[in-house]
């Protein structure tokens, strides 16, 4: 039997197309004579569809996709993701489901039993679990079939979220022969290799080989990198497809001994399909992996959207505008990229120069749109309130909402999206300015820290470009919001190495201020820190979406009140 996994890029709610990119993936497996084709989870409608589920519309148009599906099979055999009907009078109304069809009928329809309600996920809001987990028959072999979160179990990234029951286990006492996993897990920076690692001790413990098909691509916040795998019985990694690009790879499984690679075929070029006989595709180095995940992202959230795909953003001469313009440049093309510097009476000379070296090696547009006259005249409107006080932060948040005014006028008379171009370190601590530099229709690095926004960059030189492309003196510059004379961040925060690991433990590891302070940070710090982060909330409930590659970003997985008295201080 020959078998085909693929992770394709679709979109949430296309259904039509969609259905077309399934129907293109299938008629190619048939044309290959693959006995069977594995897609990802919800394939039919993307993930995460949210409240679209709770549509009877969306359902039915669904179903109907399903049985168009079904009928479209042949001599291939499809295994995909959907939704399906509950008929049980009781219960939420759908399923989340795995088809497999053969030969224009449905062989087998498998429910999803574990439905996360954490993070990122709220599936027990849409979807009602399954109670009766079986394997599927068909070709003369027993699968045990299973939907993302039932391979999940007891292994998660978070210790305190387990479940009693475990289908993967279930399924094996049943006499499945393999365990199949159709996936929708996104993106983190660290989970390509726990989640490996995981589908490894699955296949040892339980004895069987495991076939393993992630969706890739990005839907709003969330990234997916596919990685889709097949892993021995004695948990050896025998295929393993591209991060975060779309892919296929095709397994040989004998009548009698293990599955093996019959060659990858891999589509990373929408004109472009070239086969390998090298099964395993490496894992991207930690700079890689975030950079890909960032420039699949602003890719899709832009040609998803429907938008024109042309975009605008700030350059400083600072770092985060620096790493922004280069993702927009790689993921979009530098002919769609518009650059303005924006310098005020506060301004370094190397600001400037490093904005327009930056964009003359970017190949992008740059316009120098002064601030200091518009400033100016706001100090002498606001001359009556204002009066005699001193110069505080009021002043300088003129000069950034100066700035966000500018960026808005040319992004809605052009249509340019506007990037945001705040970094993970500053959103958590509100070192940012309302309507002003935290204006943007996607914040690309709100989920990226400080320390790892310089990594990158090296990495850009050094690596990807192999040469000065990102300005050194840029890179090396004390980073600084220039808004008042001979302003560095320093005065305000700690140094970033400091702070970003305060906000980690805090943010992302869920440490209490003690056990931080206990890891050797100062005590004072520690307090201010967490002081900062905590009554910032309401700045980032008003921040532009941004995409996510940690285990714990700012946006709809970390849910706090505004209003509330709570605080780690006690």
């Amino acid at each position: 039997m020959n078998i085909r996994i693929q992770q394709i890029n679709v979109t949430v709610g296309d259904i039509q197309g969609n259905g077309a990119l399934v129907l293109k993936a299938l008629r190619e497996a048939e044309h290959d004579g693959l006995d069977l084709l594995v897609l990802p989870e919800l394939v039919t409608c993307g993930y995460p569809p949210m409240d679209l589920l709770e549509r009877t519309s969306f359902q039915d148009a669904l179903f109907a996709l399903n049985e168009q599906l079904v009928k479209a099979t042949g001599n291939t055999a499809l295994l995909f993701g959907s939704i399906g009907e509950n008929p049980a009078p009781q219960g939420r109304p759908i399923y989340n489901i795995a088809i497999l069809a053969h030969q224009g009928k449905t062989v087998d329809v498998v429910r999803k039993t574990l439905l996360p309600t954490y993070d990122v996920f709220d599936e027990f809001r849409y979807f009602e679990p399954n109670k009766e987990i079986h394997v599927t028959e068909w070709a003369g072999r027993k699968w045990g079939i299973t939907i993302c979160e039932d391979i999940w179990n007891n292994q998660n990234e978070y210790n305190y979220h387990t479940y009693d029951i475990e289908p993967a286990e279930e399924l094996r006492k049943q006499g499945a022969e393999v365990l199949i996993n159709i996936s929708a897990s996104p993106f983190t920076r660290r989970k390509p290799e726990m989640r490996e690692d995981m589908l490894q001790r699955h296949a040892r413990r339980l004895g069987i080989p495991v076939f393993y098909s992630n969706q890739v691509g990005a839907n709003t916040e969330l990234v997916f990198d596919g990685i889709s795998s097949v892993i021995s019985a004695d948990g050896e990694v025998l295929m393993r497809l591209a991060t975060l690009e779309e892919d296929r790879g095709d397994i040989h499984w004998p009548d009698s001994g293990p599955p093996e690679p019959a060659g990858t075929t891999r589509t990373t070029h929408p004109t472009r399909t070239t086969r390998t006989t090298h099964p395993l595709a490496p894992f991207p180095g930690a700079e890689e992996r975030i950079f890909k995940a960032l420039v699949l992202g602003l890719r899709d959230y832009v040609s998803k959207s429907g938008m024109p795909g042309r975009v605008v953003l700030g350059l400083s001469g600072g770092i985060d505008s620096a790493l922004t313009a280069v993702i927009a440049k790689e993921a979009l093309g530098p002919e769609q990229v518009l650059g303005i510097t924006m310098p005020s009476q506060y301004s370094t000379e190397g600001s400037v120069t490093d904005s327009e070296i930056l964009a003359r090696n970017l190949g992008i547009r740059l316009y120098n749109l002064p601030i200091k006259f518009i400033f100016d005249s706001f100090l002498e409107a606001l001359d009556p309130v204002f009066g005699d006080t001193d110069f505080d932060v009021a002043e300088e948040n003129i000069q950034s909402r100066s700035r966000g005014a500018l960026l808005m006028a040319v992004s809605n008379k052009f249509g340019h999206m506007l990037l945001n171009t705040g970094n993970k370190s500053e959103l958590a601590v509100g070192y940012c300015t309302l309507y002003g530099d935290m204006a943007g229709g996607l914040s690309i690095l709100s989920d990226v820290y400080k320390t790892e926004v310089f990594r990158i960059s090296r990495w850009l030189n050094a690596s990807y470009y192999q040469k000065e492309v990102i300005p050194q003196s840029t890179i090396e510059k004390p980073p600084s919001a220039e808004l008042r004379p001979d302003q560095k961040d320093t005065d305000s925060l700690p140094e970033y190495g400091i702070l970003d690991g305060i906000l980690k433990a805090y943010i992302e590891d869920l440490r209490p201020a003690e056990a931080i302070i206990e890891a050797g940070y100062s005590a004072d710090q520690v307090r201010d820190v967490i002081r900062m982060v905590d009554r910032n909330e309401y700045k980032r409930r008003q921040a532009a979406p941004g995409l996510r590659v940690s285990s714990k970003a700012f946006g709809f997985g970390r849910r706090l009140p505004i209003v509330q008295r709570w605080t780690e201080m006690g």
